[in-house]
């Protein structure tokens, strides 16, 4: 039985549920690796003049887009690190606002975004697939919220697969 199966209600917040059900069932370290791969080929197809797209007025450009994505998959894979490590643990929440106005991923070129990406990629499906089921099972607070260390995985492939559609959707397929 894998460490990570598919979280239940009760193992994160609510609001991370929309996020969890966009994950397909299987391997969740197999998805993690698969959809890096998906993701990384669409980004690389757009064109450097679309990387500062904003679709509305106060939205964020693709560039901040992608950044959030770097700034999630460090968060969800520390909170899951220093659960894992560390029972009970209470972690503060992000303000993902705050943390994309004081990023710079506006100024930052796509390319240099994705490679950050893809190292804090790998490196969560190292620390994941190191993981005994024990560890998995952990439990900490965040954000004021209960989670288990093994919700994490499936929530970082869900707030991808979420982002991903949105990025097609509104900055690849969107007017400009």
């Amino acid at each position: 039985m894998s460490a990570f199966p598919r979280p239940v209600s009760g193992e994160h917040a609510e609001y991370y549920g929309r996020y969890v059900e966009q994950v397909p069932d299987g391997d969740i370290l197999v998805t993690l690796r698969d959809q890096l791969g998906e993701t990384v080929a669409l980004l690389e197809g757009v064109p450097e003049e679309r990387e500062t797209f904003r679709y509305a007025e106060g939205k964020w450009s693709l560039r901040e887009v992608v950044g959030h994505l770097v700034d999630t998959e460090w968060l969800f894979s520390f909170r899951a690190l220093v659960m894992a490590r560390e029972e009970g643990v209470t972690l503060p929440g992000m303000d993902q606002d705050a943390w994309a106005a004081s990023s710079r991923a506006h100024e930052t070129p796509l390319a240099h975004q994705c490679a950050q990406w893809i190292a804090l990629r790998r490196a969560a499906i190292h620390m994941f697939a190191t993981m005994s089921p024990e560890h998995a099972a952990r439990t900490g607070v965040a954000s004021g919220y209960d989670f288990t260390v093994r919700a994490f995985p499936w929530i970082i492939a869900g707030h991808e697969l979420w982002h991903r559609g949105l990025i097609e959707r509104d900055y690849l397929k969107g007017g400009g």
